[in-house]
């Protein structure tokens, strides 16, 4: 894990590198699937100066690229951040993006309970849960950092 979230993060300076060269910002390609579960590296892949999709869920995103005409041999391709061998996000995440898409909407869109969502997508509460520690676990990725407050002596 260390040594993917490494490479993300040389990967992400030698991006921001060229962009300075050139006077660009640097888009992201997060997506909010990947945003509310904190499937990024801080200061990696999550480092950017736009996020264009990221208020789309993968599912989303992949209906727009199909709308777009992206290649069926790209859509179909396994999605994997490229870190290491046989790496995909799927089998990181522990599960599909389309069953994680139907939690999330459920769960971040519709307030809905951890019991209501596995009654109503019938999985069970353990992989809802899952889901929910993982938002909860990487909060801190999405804020700035803690400031404290001086004290007057």
């Amino acid at each position: 894990m260390a040594i993917g979230n490494l490479k993300a993060r040389i990967r992400m300076s030698i991006i921001y590198y060229y962009a300075n060269q050139k006077n660009y910002l640097v888009c992201g390609t997060g997506n909010k699937s990947e945003i509310l579960i904190g499937y990024f590296t801080k200061h990696g892949d999550g480092a950017c100066d736009m996020e264009p999709i990221g208020d789309l869920y993968k599912t989303e995103v992949y209906k727009l690229s199909e709308s777009l005409g992206v290649q069926k041999e790209i859509l179909n391709k396994p999605p994997r951040a490229g870190l290491w061998t046989n790496q995909t996000d799927e089998d990181e995440i522990g599960m599909s993006y389309d069953l994680l898409d139907q939690i999330l909407y459920l769960y971040i869109e519709k307030d809905m309970k951890n019991t209501e969502i596995s009654e109503k997508i019938n999985i069970s509460v353990d992989n809802v849960d899952m889901i929910i520690e993982k938002i909860k676990r990487s909060e801190h990725k999405s804020k700035v950092p803690e400031i404290p407050q001086k004290t007057i002596l």
